[in-house]
């Protein structure tokens, strides 16, 4: 993935801060002998919760201690900010969850320990999927452990209620018209939704994915090109979001991603766009799937994986870690820990020789497409797999004007992304100039 996307470079003044903060003063967070790393993370739901609490029993096992330092609120810019302002001041964490193009962004201030060692003695070339093995890699040295794969682009359906309305699962954006007019008449809101920023960012991403397809896909959202901000495509999708906003006037606010699925469980909607970290929140509520829910790919979308894959990366510090720190690299891809972790965090593992025969029938849907490769794969724009913070945060900001304001065209609201794609592509921004439009995971 990370070899299609253009390189972002940090502001000059930030970039050189960091560098200095880490070079003079980084020694105190590394400098604590013993078997403890502080972990910095965003897990907090409680599903999310039970998959980090695996992890720290897994690494205690191995005579590691998990030192629990998780931001709340979600992975948002709220995390991003508690980690820059740790590093400049010299309190950086030995281990720290990073997505996508940030990686390269932290790795690029030679502030990550490269893993080289431990991936070379571990074949991770040999079992991860090769869109996993880019994302971990920069500039041919291994910089992140990645932990599991996520898809984005999922419909869940309350099976009891679609089975007394007789409704099948829609596997088209006709199809889901339909099942959303039959829920209505019913007295069922059509679909848990929040009007959160990114939320809405997210169903937007799954429409242009539906309408358009992977290639098309990245071309708006990878490439940042006008042309495709222009596209008939982009349109559709603006006003297919519309139009899904008119079914729930009454029911849509702004919402944490928790609560929408709270309200899905209660049965208080019959549909649910979300990744399949869902699926283990739903678990919260005794819901579990093939019972009280289904999965499904989101409409004109089976083929296609919209995809978010949770990594954690080492600062280098003064290396007295390093050990402890390889040690947990090469703990975090073990086909065990890659599977129980997955099992309770809803994603799926990292590795190709994975048996998706022990994965419930969502997991098994999302590891068997994502495995089929790059052709059919997408980077999620919303979960940080796309670009960079700027870029993101302006894009998801845009989308959200038009779904609060019912007066902006679809064109209106496409010249504006044109005008934001010409601007980025005249000079790069990175994750420093990141502005406050996110409540993420």
């Amino acid at each position: 993935m990370m070899a299609s996307m253009k390189k972002v470079a940090w502001p000059g003044v930030m970039r050189w801060a960091l560098a200095l903060a880490c070079t003079c003063a980084a020694a105190p967070s590394v400098a604590t002998p013993g078997p403890g790393l502080q972990v910095l993370h965003w897990w907090t739901s409680a599903s999310e919760r039970k998959a980090a609490d695996m992890l720290a029993t897994r690494l205690a096992d191995e005579g590691i201690a998990w030192q629990d330092a998780a931001i709340p609120g979600g992975a948002g810019l709220g995390a991003g900010k508690v980690l820059k302002g740790r590093v400049l001041a010299g309190d950086a964490p030995e281990v720290t969850q990073l997505i996508g193009p940030s990686i390269a962004e932290w790795a690029d201030l030679g502030l990550l320990l490269e893993l080289d060692k431990v991936a070379d003695s571990g074949d991770w070339a040999g079992f991860l999927f090769p869109t996993i093995q880019q994302l971990v890699v920069h500039r041919r040295h291994v910089v992140a452990a990645p932990l599991g794969i996520h898809r984005v682009n999922t419909l869940y359906y309350n099976r009891p209620l679609f089975a007394r309305l007789g409704l099948t699962p829609p596997v088209t954006w006709r199809q889901f018209e339909e099942v959303a007019r039959r829920l209505r008449a019913a007295g069922v809101a059509p679909l848990a939704q929040s009007s959160e920023a990114w939320q809405v960012a997210a169903l937007f991403e799954n429409l242009v994915l539906a309408e358009s397809g992977p290639a098309f896909y990245r071309e708006l959202f990878v490439q940042r090109s006008p042309a495709a901000a222009a596209d008939r495509r982009t349109h559709e999708a603006l006003l297919r979001l519309r139009t899904i906003k008119g079914w729930l006037q009454d029911e849509i606010d702004e919402r944490p991603w928790p609560e929408v699925v709270r309200r899905f469980a209660r049965g208080q909607a019959g549909m649910m766009i979300m990744g399949d970290w869902a699926k283990a929140e739903l678990a919260e509520f005794k819901a579990l799937p093939d019972r009280d829910f289904g999965c499904a790919a989101a409409p004109d979308t089976a083929g296609y994986h919209l995809y978010s894959v949770d990594t954690l990366a080492m600062f280098a510090g003064d290396y007295r870690q390093m050990a402890a720190q390889e040690k947990m690299a090469r703990l975090m891809v073990a086909p065990v820990v890659q599977a129980g972790f997955n099992a309770l965090k809803g994603g799926v593992p990292v590795r190709r020789d994975a048996d998706p025969g022990t994965m419930d029938s969502c997991a098994r849907q999302s590891w068997t497409v994502f495995a089929r490769g790059a052709a059919v794969q997408a980077p999620s724009l919303v979960h940080r797999m796309a670009l960079d913070e700027a870029s993101r945060d302006a894009i998801i900001a845009e989308v959200h004007r038009f779904f609060l304001d019912d007066r902006v065209p679809p064109s209106q609201a496409q010249r504006r992304l044109g005008a934001l794609f010409r601007l980025f592509n005249l000079k790069p921004l990175g994750v420093a100039g990141a502005q406050d439009t996110d409540r993420g995971r």
